[in-house]
């Protein structure tokens, strides 16, 4: 019989990592559902129409889409992004705005495996659509602040930019392309392919023949539209506002088509690799409305779980979190006592696991030890005659002898609750 592995780019998340990614997830949900935002949970694949309005000139949809035809003939693709699936889901709903949503989830993108990258990824992120307040923009960003702030992360900067509006990114991508075309010799080759197809995206070239150029290139500040150059002076003030360190990059364009106006990006200083960025988002004032949608504001960020992680790695916070059982039964009398033990225990809202197959008491005191339990109830042969059970101190050794009455009552005050 042939054996199986997982595919390139993809993994099996085991204990104790997989406790570790939904406790992630889960101070991220406090964080965001704390300023009203509601929790959605788009589908994992969607008409490849919705992903197209990305940015047809990005990688993720030239070279990185899972698309295929399903059964029925449809043309669909797995998400690479949540974004596109929002609005999508603005558009086929109609909710009241502001629509404040949270979500969190694995997206599919076919590029070269590497650390805290894969070809399924996990990102938390949070979208609002119907408000254009630079107000807005800063609460969305300080809640990104905060949730890395409940890691443990120190080393996290942020920079800031803005795109301007539709028009005024139009102008200045038109300025990048005659600067550089200008001097296409001194390109590196991949920028020069990166040139035909968006001259924004040469700004995210590290490659050092291409850091001369992009140093001598136009400046995004100086074709902002006035309202354009307002409102980032106003994002920026109420970030100073609410405490929130920043610094102004006018290089950083991130990498998806529809971003507009605010436009943030977290790198972690903490993480020595090539890639440190960890999360980031912007405005999409656009997006809705290509989607067949009314002409929404929108804004949001998606933030990485693995590249996270790794930045939680790296300065030694956000553990895995403690095991969840608390009381680990030994049945040395063939297993019925700690089925009713384990039943009792849970109903009173206790973590309890135990050992099957009627193994050796010391094979049962192995796995007690492994479980992590802070108490271990022994159930022999004496214990059932009379009605009792020993309870038994993990940390120290220390043991007593409680009637099965007193059982809940006893393992409550062992552990403090």
């Amino acid at each position: 019989m042939p054996t199986f592995a997982t595919s390139p780019g993809t993994r099996d998340i085991l204990a104790p990592d997989a406790a570790r990614w939904r406790h992630f997830q889960q101070v991220f949900a406090d964080v965001v559902e704390s300023a009203g935002f509601a929790h959605i949970i788009p589908p994992m694949f969607e008409d490849l129409g919705v992903f197209l309005r990305v940015g047809e000139t990005t990688e993720i949809v030239t070279k990185e889409m899972y698309d295929f035809e399903d059964k029925g003939g449809r043309r669909v693709a797995l998400r690479p992004e949540q974004t596109a699936s929002v609005c999508r889901a603005f558009v086929e709903h109609r909710p009241v705005v502001p629509w404040k949503v949270w979500y969190a989830g694995p997206n599919f993108r076919y590029e070269k495996p590497q650390q805290g990258r894969y070809r399924q990824f996990d990102q938390v992120g949070i979208e609002v659509l119907g408000v254009d307040d630079p107000q807005l923009d800063a609460e969305v960003i300080a809640l990104a602040v905060e949730f890395y702030r409940r890691l443990g992360l120190q080393g996290v900067s942020l920079s800031l930019n803005s795109l301007g509006d539709s028009g005024d990114r139009d102008r200045y991508a038109a300025a990048l392309r005659t600067h550089f075309q200008a001097n296409v010799d001194a390109l590196s080759e991949e920028s020069r392919v990166t040139l035909e197809r968006n001259p924004l995206r040469v700004l995210d070239s590290k490659r050092r023949e291409d850091a001369p150029l992009i140093a001598a290139a136009p400046r995004m500040a100086n074709h902002l539209s006035d309202a354009a150059a307002a409102h980032f002076v106003a994002v920026q003030s109420a970030l100073l506002a609410a405490g929130v360190k920043f610094a102004v990059d006018d290089r950083l364009v991130r990498g998806l088509d529809y971003y507009r106006r605010t436009t943030f990006e977290f790198v972690s200083t903490s993480l020595a690799a090539a890639h440190t960025a960890i999360g980031g988002g912007g405005r999409y004032d656009g997006l809705v409305a290509e989607l067949g949608g009314p002409d929404t504001p929108g804004i949001g960020f998606a933030l990485g779980l693995d590249r996270t992680l790794l930045a939680c790695d790296a300065e030694g916070v956000f553990a895995s979190p403690a095991s969840r059982v608390d009381v680990f039964v030994v049945d040395a009398v063939g297993g019925s006592a700690a089925t009713a033990i384990c039943a009792e225990l849970r109903a009173a809202g206790f973590g309890a696991d135990r050992a099957y197959d009627e193994k050796s008491m010391k094979s049962q005191m192995k796995s007690a030890d492994r479980s992590g339990a802070k108490v271990a109830i022994i159930v022999g042969e004496d214990e059932r005659t009379a009605g009792a059970a020993i309870l038994r101190t993990m940390e120290d050794g220390l043991q007593q002898t409680v009637q099965r009455g007193d059982l809940v009552a006893t393992v409550r005050r062992m552990l403090g609750r």
